[in-house]
């Protein structure tokens, strides 16, 4: 039969493997969802800006659209003045140029600030799963782990 120092070990344990890891991937699966969004919309921008610098408003825009898989098919845009956006949920607004730089530059600054809550979200976690730690390695009489300072290579 288990003792209750036993029992605590394999709660913390399966608290700490069940619980804190798998929520800590969660949240840095979705950082990372949100940091890939703002990387397409800054490539958006830098689309934008590439088509304001070269493309006269009423000319045509001849351009190469990759349909996946890197299978690309030109395209033509009669007015390359106006694009359509993803605004999220599945929606796409047509746009001017300009509107669509001011649209990016407020979606990135409201994606930057859920990736930093994300973030700080982690690091809660992260600490807690060292507290975790700490308590596992009381509860079984480890020493603590030592520092052992660092050595000035230069002097």
């Amino acid at each position: 039969m288990k003792t209750d120092k036993e029992n605590k070990l394999l709660e913390y344990e399966t608290f700490l493997n069940d619980r804190l890891k798998l929520d800590l991937r969660n949240v840095l699966e979705q950082r990372d969802k949100i940091y890939e969004e703002i990387s397409e919309y800054l490539q958006l921008q830098s689309t934008i800006h590439k088509i304001e610098e070269d493309i006269i408003p009423e000319c045509e825009l001849k351009t190469k659209v990759d349909l996946g898989c890197n299978f690309y098919v030109q395209a033509n845009v009669s007015d390359p003045s106006k694009i359509c956006v993803a605004i999220g949920f599945g929606f796409f607004l047509e746009m001017t140029l300009p509107e669509a730089l001011s649209f990016i530059n407020k979606k990135t600054e409201r994606l930057q600030e859920k990736a930093a809550d994300l973030t700080l979200e982690a690091c809660k976690i992260k600490g807690h799963i060292k507290l975790v730690l700490e308590g596992l390695r009381e509860l079984q009489g480890l020493p603590n782990e030592t520092i052992k300072p660092y050595r000035d290579v230069l002097s």
